[in-house]
């Protein structure tokens, strides 16, 4: 069983994925921005066992917060061999955007692209000394190619995809395997305002949570570093 640490794990992908790997019986530690979204519901830590199981808050826009989330991590599991990056926000900011939101541009920067960095470079001598440490990424097809006008958020995806690359290749000696799950439209609060296309057609957060535990009992040999999901045609990839 791994010890597993997932941000954004209070709703959507991260939710269900943590639901997931609870039933299989990892010791979880959760990042969650409001401990009390948890509170009666199957990821409440007082329905879990405490040497398994630990929510944490977590600010992925505060470096100090990473930084004390894998301490106590550490200290309760004595270890780290897994981290799933889910915590992510999604902004409509155009490229010729207005001046008030420079603040959007900075905050999906610091959410999408060094709140994974910083987490994993804090956690990275803990993945090393494991010889088949998991890192897992939910970018987004947004990473692969951008559509339409959502020019910062575009961006953080393609440059979260980057920083997957190097984690791959910095981690590799070590037994450290990266996988960039790419998804188009899943099913989840951030595409409730997505009216032309059914939800039901969508991706389902349940589906990447079940790729998640495949990629988990994988050897070295043959952990794919990315995998994209669609459930609508895409040709320009």
């Amino acid at each position: 069983m791994r010890k597993i640490l997932i941000s954004g794990a209070s709703r959507g992908i991260g939710k269900a994925i943590a639901l997931k790997l609870l039933k299989e019986g990892h010791s979880l530690s959760l990042g969650v921005r409001k401990k009390e979204d948890l509170i009666n519901t199957a990821l409440d830590p007082k329905l879990n066992n405490s040497d398994t199981f630990l929510v944490h808050t977590y600010d992925a826009t505060d470096q100090n917060s990473s930084k004390e989330w894998v301490e106590k991590t550490v200290k309760s599991f004595k270890n780290i061999d897994t981290i799933i990056h889910c915590a992510g926000i999604f902004k409509r900011t155009n490229l010729l955007f207005n001046d008030n939101e420079m603040k959007d541009i900075e905050d999906i920067w610091k959410v999408n692209v060094m709140g994974p960095w910083i987490l994993t470079k804090y956690s990275w001598k803990y993945l090393s000394l494991s010889n088949s440490a998991r890192i897992i990424v939910l970018v987004s097809m947004s990473g692969k190619r951008s559509k339409g006008n959502l020019a910062s958020y575009s961006m953080s995806k393609f440059a979260l995809m980057s920083l997957c690359q190097t984690m791959r290749n910095e981690g590799w000696e070590n037994g450290i395997r990266v996988t960039a799950i790419c998804p188009g439209w899943v099913n989840t609060d951030m595409a409730k305002e997505i009216n032309n296309f059914p939800k039901k057609d969508m991706i389902q957060t349940n589906d990447i949570a079940s790729i998640c535990t495949n990629l988990l009992d994988l050897p070295n040999s043959s952990v794919p570093f990315e995998i994209t999901l669609n459930c609508q045609l895409e040709t320009t990839i």
